[in-house]
């Protein structure tokens, strides 16, 4: 067998094969001795059929049996001898076979491209030094306290105000006929301002003081997502029948009885400053990762194989469908395809294949390796974050080796991460005010 390796670019090659006919009448040999054994052609015995006749009958079948085979055998061969590392399926147009004739045809395949040392040590870091404040934890006191609120009339006849909620009854009507697509609603509490209903409802409202009967005008966009009231204009009656206050239960022990697990205030507090510094803690380590991956791609330019790339782009189109379906939506219906996000984010999945190739060859390169202590705590993170059992999870990627071992290998990843700027050139530096991070992504967004 000849083999001739054409170097297309540095990540793709054109392999060349030609069979000697010697080898293709030898399997051709073979192929036709078995079939002789078990063919049933009338008019002659088995076993004692004429190779010409298993040849005019046949030949079609055993040359699309012994083809693949020949290039299934060589295409191996070859990537052993030579210690390709394909990336994604090869490409290839098989031709026929041709029992007079070497065989010859061609493989096209990608490969991991080979990078050199990658140079990490020292790489220079702002650590943004993030503290918990205590507005941030009566925050989210106080968000607690909304989702506790109740909500009570309101006595005294006075005006709507912008933090009240309604009670109203509402119908919709076309060209002063009512309207099918806007039917008649009794008892709707609607809170002023939070766009449950259009804003026109709120503008008419405010001021207004129960009992009292209304008409809102609204113009609908031709563009509106819903089919029933594109292009339209719809007056509503609405009778206004009673004002809603929100009252809000007081910030003490009795609040967070019913949380489970507290018995204090002073408890949950305590709390929410640990969630609020783990988030934080979170947040500096990537905002650092994601220093180290603008020094790095900057640093390290190659060539990435097209398979590695459409990979992480169906990775992204399938986050972005999943998040659609979640919202009973789709792609298409939001205006977008897989073509059109493929075209969009073609640019983030070569930075994301780039990403992995850089941290693959530090793993390489500083033999690093995920003992069984930190696999076990990966998984008991893992399962208190999915809020299941650790052994769920063990079972799971026992059962599914692949999975395991691209878990595995996403854990090398952080492994190799936490390396980088650990032996990198920290220095810490204070929070951005509101101000400054506006004036940045303004920046940004003008550079991009």
């Amino acid at each position: 067998m000849q083999v001739k390796i054409e170097d297309k670019s540095s990540v793709k090659k054109v392999l060349s094969f030609e069979i000697p006919k010697e080898t293709i009448a030898k399997e051709l040999n073979k192929a036709y001795n078995e079939l002789k054994k078990t063919a049933d052609v009338k008019g002659f015995r088995k076993g004692k059929i004429p190779r010409k006749v298993l040849e005019n009958r046949f030949a079609k079948d055993v040359h699309a049996e012994i083809a693949p085979r020949l290039i299934q055998d060589s295409f191996v061969e070859t990537i052993q001898e030579h210690k390709l590392n394909i990336v994604g399926g090869p490409q290839l147009d098989p031709p026929e076979l041709n029992p007079d004739e070497a065989y010859a045809f061609e493989i096209t395949v990608e490969i991991k491209p080979e990078l050199d040392d990658i140079a990490f040590e020292g790489i220079a870091l702002e650590k943004t030094a993030y503290a918990v404040s205590d507005a941030e934890i009566e925050s989210q006191i106080y968000m607690i306290q909304k989702t506790l609120a109740k909500k009570e009339t309101v006595a005294e006849p006075r005006p709507v105000k912008e933090t009240d909620f309604v009670l109203i009854d509402y119908e919709g009507f076309l060209n002063e006929e009512a309207f099918a697509g806007t039917p008649k609603i009794e008892n709707y509490v609607m809170g002023i301002g939070q766009g449950a209903l259009p804003d026109q409802f709120s503008e008419k409202l405010i001021g207004a003081i129960p009992v009292q009967d209304l008409e809102v005008e609204v113009v609908y966009a031709d563009d509106f997502h819903d089919e029933n009231l594109k292009g339209k204009t719809i007056v509503y009656k609405v009778s206004l029948k009673e004002i809603q206050e929100e009252v809000l239960p007081e910030a003490n022990d009795d609040l967070v009885k019913d949380l489970g697990k507290f018995e204090t205030l002073d408890e949950v507090r305590t709390s929410i400053r640990e969630n609020l510094e783990k988030g934080y803690a979170q947040r500096v380590k990537h905002e650092m990762s994601e220093q180290v991956f603008v020094h790095l791609l900057e640093k390290y330019v190659f060539e990435v194989p097209d398979a590695m790339v459409d990979g992480e782009l169906n990775g992204i189109i399938a986050e972005a469908e999943q998040a659609y379906s979640q919202n009973n939506t789709s792609l298409e219906e939001a205006g977008l395809s897989r073509d059109i996000l493929k075209t969009q984010y073609r640019d983030v999945a070569e930075k994301q294949a780039r990403r992995h190739l850089i941290l693959d060859k530090v793993i390489t390169q500083e033999a690093l390796e995920l003992t069984e202590e930190e696999l076990d705590k990966s998984f008991e993170e893992m399962a208190v974050g999915m809020n299941a059992p650790v052994d769920s999870i063990k079972n799971y990627f026992k059962m599914d080796p692949k999975q395991l071992e691209y878990y595995t290998h996403t854990q090398l990843e952080k492994k190799a991460i936490d390396l980088i700027i650990e032996k990198g050139s920290v220095s810490e530096v204070e929070p951005k005010t509101a101000e400054e991070d506006v004036k940045e992504d303004a920046k940004e967004d003008t550079e991009s």
